[in-house]
């Protein structure tokens, strides 16, 4: 099952949910952490209502899935302009997006992967519209990954099955025995607002507005979210993972003052009936990075795999005339072609 088909949509009547008490600021988690006794569902996490009958009834009835021929037409257009890696030494930071929510993170003299994808095609869905912008050959030792959740475009256990099994992973709550089922050896699992730390990177797991199904029988099992990266001198890169826009950016923007970068979804966001709760559009993106606080953002989660009914090229030129409208830098705004590459000078 893949977000394309099984996506919940928020029902006509459910408000957003009201901003959470702040919970305590947990202590660091040692790397390689397992825990068992996780519940045994996460759905009181949930923003919004799972899709009811009327809901997939609907779906199943417009079948909006796909993008109409004309907005197919623009794929040839879509941004993929790889390149070589910039050199990176203990002070970089530097990101690369290697495509959907993809990126090849150099923070603090670690190699971080975020959501690796890079096969060809994932479960369910078109072959890529555009290739891997980091051919997997030319990658530098991978110090470490983050999974935001346990979708299909998220996790996806071909690329995962490249890496060394002594590769550190950051997981989501209830996603460890995921991996150590497949011999992985260092995966930390955290819930929200917990952290833990590798060669002086702490990783912050921080909430989203999604959820997680796997499989027919595992809705809710495993938690979804974000990551906060700080390295040594304080430079943050928040990564949002797949969410849809509400309360949690101001509460992160509150808890982790001064983000310098937001790496941020901006498509598969048509029809918005069925996946505003689950996916942010272009205008909600920049609503989320303003409510950050962060001083740039790079969009995500567009321009790779045809996930829902927007023109494939719209999400970039929404978001461009959103940041226009909302008054911000245009060097701010990281719109990166696929294996495009930046650099944050200090």
């Amino acid at each position: 099952m893949t977000e394309r088909t099984a996506h919940p949509a928020r029902a006509a009547q459910a408000p957003r949910a009201a901003t959470a008490p702040a919970p305590p600021a947990p202590g660091l988690q040692p790397v390689g952490r397992l825990r068992s006794d996780w519940p045994r569902t996460f759905a009181d996490r949930l923003t919004a209502p799972l899709p009811g009958v009327r809901a997939l009834a609907r779906f199943a009835r417009e079948g909006a899935v796909r993008p109409r021929p004309e907005g197919l037409r623009d794929i040839p257009l879509l941004p993929f302009e790889p390149g070589p890696l910039p050199p990176a030494g203990p002070d970089t930071l530097a990101v690369t997006w290697a495509g959907h929510a993809s990126w090849v993170l150099r923070i603090g003299g670690l190699t971080v992967l975020t959501d690796p994808v890079w096969s060809r095609r994932i479960f369910g869905t078109p072959a890529r519209l555009t290739p891997v912008g980091v051919r997997w050959e030319d990658l530098p030792r991978v110090d470490a990954v983050v999974i935001s959740h346990n979708h299909f475009d998220h996790l996806d256990a071909p690329t995962l099955k490249r890496l060394p099994r002594h590769t550190p992973v950051f997981v989501p709550a209830g996603l460890g025995r995921w991996f150590a089922r497949r011999r992985f050896t260092r995966v930390t699992e955290l819930d929200w607002w917990e952290a833990a730390e590798l060669d002086g990177v702490r990783f912050d797991f921080v909430p989203a507005h999604h959820w997680s199904k796997r499989t027919l029988l595992d809705t809710c099992r495993s938690l979804w979210g974000g990551w906060v990266l700080t390295d040594r001198s304080g430079r943050r890169v928040h990564f949002a993972g797949d969410t849809g826009y509400g309360h949690w950016f101001a509460e992160i923007g509150r808890r982790y003052p001064g983000i310098d970068l937001a790496l941020l979804p901006i498509g598969a966001y048509d029809p918005r009936w069925w996946l505003s709760d689950v996916h942010t559009d272009p205008e909600e993106a920049v609503r989320a990075h303003q409510d950050l606080g962060a001083r740039r953002m790079a969009p995500m989660h567009w321009a790779t795999f045809v996930l829902s009914s927007e023109p494939v090229l719209e999400p970039l030129t929404r978001v461009r005339a959103a940041w226009e409208q909302a008054g911000l830098s245009r060097d701010d705004l990281w719109d990166l072609p696929v294996g495009g590459s930046r650099v944050l000078v200090p």
